[in-house]
């Protein structure tokens, strides 16, 4: 009997599941490449736990700034669904019209997302179940609108009539019932949704209104970005949902990224008068930034710290990008995982407790590290001679005098921001605003250099001395409203000194004084004495005489009280709001890569395209690629070469001598003898790869054709890497 069937056969072995690669956990990430390799997992952890919270508490935050609007656009929901049950006229003439809610969320349009989907949960909680959202890119037509609606409310698949049937797998959304394409099936749909719900208690009558209103509850379509819709899409959608509003309770949301005026601009008034529009606005995006550096940024709960060109970074990418504060908390979550990812002695940057004991886990090669601080370094510097040989060669000295630096770190976050956000309430209302109108700016100034320093802190202090009594009053009384929850030993008595203050200005009204006449006869007196005849040295004995009366004219009570509030409040400024780099350590939780940062999240891709076709070895680590500065290898990629040969060209490119050079680049890249016939010749396979990397350039911006010269391309961009 023969085997050969046997031996030609083809055996499958399949591969055991230990063998199966597994996925790299998040922590495996974070340890590859990590500096202190021997601390790695104890950072990921402090980054993970300091990140949760903050992200915790960012949630909730966003959750307290959006009540306000949200409440509104249910309350509204509520009330257009139960107009729909009175008789009275009114109530009729406006259940003929579509309910229609336009929210004004702002430019920061990438975090609209979060606010819809916050609103979407809301109202299938507390007034529908039926609510579905859609995008502009997912309804470029009205048929692909009309599904979308469809499928996001019933949660079915959706017959469309003018797509080829395709045979696909069943997937657990195609088990249910396909329906067709129309406002009908909806109807349908949602008059048998309310039959069951009214027919659960049928022995059961209806006794209050609220219940009516839960048995036909509205259905909510959401349009997240009402500009990008195709006006003409919407018109025919809206004409054919209001043929449906007696048997449809249907009510529209449109998010608006610019203005109100912009249904007008969509909308004709024939379309427009069919919806029964009420505005709301949200709370704007530079407000919402205010609130969040106020709770994450402005705190000591969190020890992580930007510096100053971090946070400036930051705001400069909201500021002049995209107004998102998703975004900014994004940022903060970069600066965090790079801070614990990069720097070693991150370990200590924690709580007061775990931090302590932290500092006493320490190794050797970590203490070095903390010895090659420059804020540890100058700090030796200032120490006597015996320290200085203590904290350089004794581990367990350096322990105890790192965990006294901990706690001094802690206090003075602890006392700057307090005496930070009394600074801001003092010098906000200023003319001018000299320390900033934004509490960030200040912060800012702080973060730099000494603010008091500064030429604006100096006429921001001469402007204070201007206040008049109730304005000055009422700044105090704020200061000590922000001081009294700090706990504080010094920012308590801090508190109690400016109560004392605060009590002598009261106490001002009820004391009369009596210098004010003698003062003011002092100073007319050589005024009448001018009104006789005199002759030149006697006006000159008497104007010397006025202005030393000026000058030793005494101070009134009150400005004499201001002038002391000033110095202490400049005694608190000088004493709290030194820069963090003054501080030892301080590089444990301040983070000051402003580079990284801006490279992560403000990309160039031009820069980065460029360096790609320049020096394609950059990506690509072929060895065949690498060159010296400033040249590309004849084996690099046919758009790198065409590259490299068109910044040898002036503003107008001959395309036929452009394409004579990239033959003879590529004849010398495929091995052929330089004083062969063939060599440099242009055949049909180098004709079509040129061409190809023509038409990629042009696509990426760099050359474009031009009505000059026919054979010519006009090239774009000048100055190459």
């Amino acid at each position: 009997m023969s085997t050969s069937s046997v031996s030609k056969g083809c055996f499958v072995f399949k591969p055991s599941a230990k063998k199966k690669k597994m996925s790299l956990s998040l922590e495996s990430y974070f340890i590859d490449g990590c500096e202190g390799a021997e601390s790695s997992e104890t950072r990921f952890k402090l980054c993970q736990n300091l990140w949760d919270k903050i992200k915790s508490d960012t949630e909730v935050l966003q959750d307290e700034l959006n009540r306000k609007i949200l409440d509104s656009l249910l309350d509204f929901t509520r009330k257009c669904s139960s107009a729909r049950q009175h008789g009275d006229w009114a109530s009729q003439m406006r259940a003929s019209e579509i309910p229609t809610a336009a929210l004004v969320l702002g430019v920061n349009v990438p975090d609209h997302d979060m606010t819809f989907q916050s609103l979407s949960e809301l109202l299938h909680q507390s007034v529908t179940p039926h609510v579905g959202s859609v995008e502009a890119k997912e309804c470029g037509a009205l048929k692909h609108l009309m599904k979308r609606v469809l499928e996001r409310l019933m949660d079915t698949v959706v017959d469309d009539d003018e797509e080829e049937e395709e045979e696909t797998e069943q997937t657990s959304a195609q088990l249910h019932q396909s329906v067709h394409c129309s406002l009908s099936a909806l109807c349908d749909w949602y008059i048998t949704k309310t039959k069951k719900s009214s027919s659960g208690t049928p022995g059961k009558k209806r006794s209050s209104p609220a219940k009516d209103e839960q048995q036909q509850p509205p259905v909510v379509i959401i349009f997240k970005d009402f500009e990008a819709f195709n006006p003409r899409v919407l018109q025919d959608f809206i004409l054919i949902c209001s043929r449906y509003i007696e048997r449809l309770p249907l009510m529209f949301i449109f998010g608006i990224a610019t203005s109100p005026s912009t249904i007008q601009r969509m909308l004709p008034h024939s379309v427009s008068s069919l919806l029964c529009i009420e505005l709301f606005q949200s709370l704007s995006c530079t407000q919402h930034l205010a609130t969040v550096i106020d709770q994450l940024i402005l705190t000591p709960r969190f020890p992580f710290k930007l510096n100053a060109k971090v946070m400036q970074v930051l705001l400069s990418i909201f500021l002049y990008h995209d107004f998102s504060v998703r975004n900014f908390i994004k940022g903060l979550q970069l600066a965090l995982l790079e801070h614990f990812h990069s720097q070693p002695l991150s370990v200590l940057c924690c709580k007061k407790k775990e931090a302590l004991l932290n500092v006493m886990q320490l190794s050797h090669r970590d203490l070095e590290r903390i010895r090659q601080l420059p804020s540890f370094k100058r700090y030796v510097e200032k120490q006597e001679s015996q320290e200085q040989v203590n904290l350089i060669t004794d581990d367990d000295h350096l322990k105890e005098t790192c965990r006294k630096m901990i706690k001094g770190l802690r206090k003075y976050h602890k006392n700057y921001y307090p005496i930070l956000r009394c600074l801001h309430t003092l010098t906000s209302a200023l003319p001018r605003y000299p320390l900033g109108k934004q509490i960030r700016e200040l912060h800012l100034t702080c973060l730099e250099k000494n603010v008091w320093e500064n030429e604006d802190y100096q006429s921001a202090m001469k402007l204070l001395k201007m206040l008049a009594k109730d304005e000055l009053i009422a700044s105090l009384c704020r200061c000590v409203e922000i001081l009294k929850p700090v706990k504080s030993k010094k920012m308590k008595s801090t508190a109690v000194q400016l109560e004392e203050l605060l009590a002598k200005f009261k106490q001002l009204d009820t004391v009369v004084t009596e210098m004010a006449p003698s003062v003011e006869d002092s100073i007319t007196s050589p005024i009448k004495n001018l009104q006789k005849k005199t002759d030149l040295f006697q006006l000159q004995k008497t104007l010397l005489e006025m202005n030393e009366t000026r000058r030793s004219k005494k101070l009134s009570p009150f400005e004499i009280l201001r002038n002391e509030a000033l110095e202490f409040i400049d005694s608190l400024v000088k004493s709290h709001l030194s820069p963090p780099e003054s501080q030892t350590l301080h590089e444990v939780c301040y983070y000051s890569s402003s580079a990284t940062v801006r490279r992560h999240l403000n990309a160039t891709p031009r820069t980065s395209i460029q360096a790609a076709l320049s020096s394609p070895y950059y990506y690509l680590q072929n060895e065949n690629l690498k060159t010296e500065d400033g040249t590309v290898s004849n084996t690099a990629p046919d758009i790198c070469i065409a590259y490299k040969l068109h910044l040898e060209c002036g503003r107008l490119i001959n395309l036929y001598d452009w394409l004579e050079a990239y033959a003879t680049v590529v004849s010398a890249a495929d091995g052929n003898d330089p004083d062969s016939d063939g060599y440099g010749k242009v055949d049909e396979v180098k004709h079509a790869r040129f061409i190809r990397s023509v038409s990629e350039l042009e696509f990426l911006g760099f050359i474009k054709s031009t009505k000059q010269k026919t054979d010519h391309v006009a090239r774009l961009t000048w100055g190459g890497c």
